[in-house]
């Protein structure tokens, strides 16, 4: 048996965060309807909004496998009757429109606790519900890496913001909206009364950077981001072998990692330089023993270092190209990807599982993406 089974989940979202959030639920075992307008999430169309002449959606198919999807007109007093039928039935309602767009519904959490005392409101946003900038449009890229200040940390200051991959702030906020959903699911089981689960972008970002803005906030400055050659841990850093792989050395605790790297390297002389005989000598000296680190590193292929490196209990990590990643036997041992049915009469789709196993529990997707409306006369002969 799922965890979630014989619970009942509204969705109202496109994009990724909230679809993402309702799939997780899915995926362990509850009944999501999906509601969309009669366009359609934007989602489904996501390859042909960067200008590819393709009907394929497999970031959509990946946050909305398992779901059944109807579509209604909210603009209708007929389909916001048939959500309302929906929701009068459901425990949990996850949602990512803006507030000013759900109050115009008559979907804002209050007045949805008001009409529903036992259903879970899960709200997503890009800036929360309070504050002057309440209303602005948040994506992942702005409301969870700009705004926060992850993106000016990943450079040294002067470089510009780095390139980032998208959906990533999204599904982070998507699990911190599922553990919140399950928490007022809980307290519901114990008191009958649901409640309002708040998540935002923003607050999400924030979170993901606290290590940075715990030292801001008691320093009153932020820590400095270095180039790889001048990093102040040698031995916390990337390095390129001979076949021009990288790869991390992962001696966060300098002193206890530092002998076992420079047996791996053979270059025990490097102990007993002065320069590098302590951990406050190595911090002293960090660009000329990065520059040996790599100079060693370069005569050697990657595979080499590897059984050196686990001979000698050296802690480290391959920088794998995400090929590399979807043949990665150990990510395969720990079910990080799934197959799931195509949409439609599309082909099966391998994609990634949920961040959550169950032991002893099918985590198999029960179904593939919902095609726009497939199961909207399905749920209304169920609504009568």
């Amino acid at each position: 048996m799922r965890p979630l089974e014989g619970y009942s989940v509204v969705e109202l979202g496109m994009w990724v965060a909230a679809p993402a959030a309702a799939t997780m639920l899915a995926d362990w075992g509850a009944d999501v309807v999906k509601v969309e307008a009669p366009t359609g999430d934007p989602n489904r169309y996501t390859l042909k909004h960067v200008g590819q002449d393709i009907d394929s959606a497999p970031p959509f198919e990946t946050d909305n496998r398992g779901k059944r999807g109807i579509v209604l007109d909210l603009r209708s007093q007929d389909g916001k009757d048939v959500l309302e039928r929906l929701l009068e039935r459901a425990d949990v309602f996850v949602t990512n429109l803006r507030p000013g767009a759900l109050e115009r519904l008559g979907l804002a959490p209050e007045d949805l606790r008001e009409r529903h005392p036992q259903l879970v409101v899960g709200t997503l946003t890009g800036y929360g519900w309070t504050g002057a900038e309440r209303d602005r449009a948040g994506y992942d890229v702005s409301a969870f890496w700009a705004r926060p200040g992850i993106a000016a940390m990943l450079n040294p200051a002067g470089e510009p913001p780095p390139g980032i991959r998208p959906g990533l702030g999204d599904r982070t906020a998507a699990a911190n909206l599922v553990a919140g959903v399950l928490a007022a699911l809980l307290r519901r089981e114990r008191t009958g009364e649901g409640g309002v689960v708040d998540v935002s972008l923003l607050r999400s970002g924030t979170y993901a950077n606290g290590n940075d803005l715990a030292l801001q906030n008691f320093f009153g400055k932020r820590g400095r981001t270095r180039h790889r050659t001048e990093h102040e841990s040698p031995l916390y850093n990337s390095y390129r072998a001979a076949d021009d792989r990288w790869f991390w050395l992962v001696g966060l605790e300098g002193n206890r990692h530092w002998p076992g790297v420079v047996k791996a390297l053979g270059r025990e002389d490097l102990a007993t330089d002065e320069r590098f005989a302590t951990g406050k000598a190595r911090r002293g000296h960090v660009t000329e023993l990065i520059a040996a680190f790599d100079e060693e590193f370069e005569k050697r292929p990657l595979d080499e270092w590897a059984e050196r490196f686990d001979a000698e209990g050296v802690w480290w990590a391959p920088v794998q190209t995400l090929a590399e990643v979807a043949a990665d036997p150990q990510a395969e041992a720990v079910g990080a990807f799934v197959e799931q049915p195509g949409m439609g009469d599309g082909p099966p789709l391998r994609t990634v599982a949920t961040p959550v196993a169950f032991w002893g529990v099918d985590e198999k997707p029960r179904g593939g993406a919902p095609t726009l409306g497939e199961h909207t006369d399905e749920v209304l002969r169920e609504l009568n």
